[in-house]
């Protein structure tokens, strides 16, 4: 099956694995919507076929409205808190200082769990830049002593590349999205199950795979971070 993909993609190398295709056999990751197309072109059937068990646990629940800044900011902090194996943060503009902080514990008190944190161009606030400052004092990216990488940061410069937000654990997920009551507020979002949460960690792994890497104090140490930037302007 990667000899076929490997085929099928340009420079013949697709970076699929053996591993990879049983991940997807077996529904412990999504496949991506440009490996579905390739395998729906190997196999001659349509997504619907190939990919129902994938699929079918996203018709089971319904996501929760989360509509006022308490509920948004207890569910951000409950899906850290609940983080066992992999936490992925996404978006540049976090400044909520208890949610970071509790993003710093969760990485101090389970040391192999792994976490991702992509930008989506640089800090718009100090407080997140800080963040990455602590988060590399927590934690070597070039460490291996817990038999894998456990931090993960990296940067999309793409300027045409729409940033995402969203903060999800292999149990839950927080996405917010545009506010409910005013132009200027952070305070609605919805709140996603497991089968959700675990295609979240799938976009965060590969919007990681394509970000520029950021995982030394020096490389965070040069992000202009952009209020700074419009003030002194």
């Amino acid at each position: 099956m990667v000899e076929e993909i490997d085929l099928r993609t340009a420079g013949g190398q697709s970076g699929v694995t053996p591993s990879m295709v049983s991940g997807w056999e077996l529904n412990q990751h999504a496949t991506s919507m440009g490996h579905r197309k390739t395998l729906c072109e190997i196999y001659g059937q349509p997504p619907e076929v190939l990919f129902a068990h994938q699929d079918q646990g996203l018709m089971r629940s319904a996501p929760k409205l989360l509509a006022s800044v308490p509920e948004l900011r207890r569910a951000l902090l409950a899906t850290v808190q609940g983080a066992r194996d992999c936490l992925v943060v996404m978006g540049s503009r976090s400044r909520d200082l208890a949610y970071l902080k509790a993003i710093e514990e969760a990485l101090e008190q389970r040391p192999t769990l792994v976490h991702y944190r992509v930008l989506f161009g640089p800090p718009f606030h100090q407080v997140l830049a800080d963040h990455l400052v602590r988060l590399l004092e927590l934690r070597d990216p070039a460490d291996r002593s817990h038999g894998l990488k456990t931090l993960n940061i990296g940067l999309v410069d793409d300027l045409g590349t729409p940033e995402r937000f969203f903060c999800a654990s292999e149990r839950s997920a927080v996405v917010p999205i545009p506010s409910l009551t005013s132009l200027e507020a952070f305070d609605s979002g919805i709140s996603l199950g497991r089968a959700e949460a675990s295609r979240l960690l799938d976009h965060g792994r590969q919007a990681y795979a394509a970000a520029r890497r950021i995982e030394t104090p020096e490389a965070v140490g040069v992000l202009e971070v952009v209020r700074k930037r419009e003030a002194t302007s």
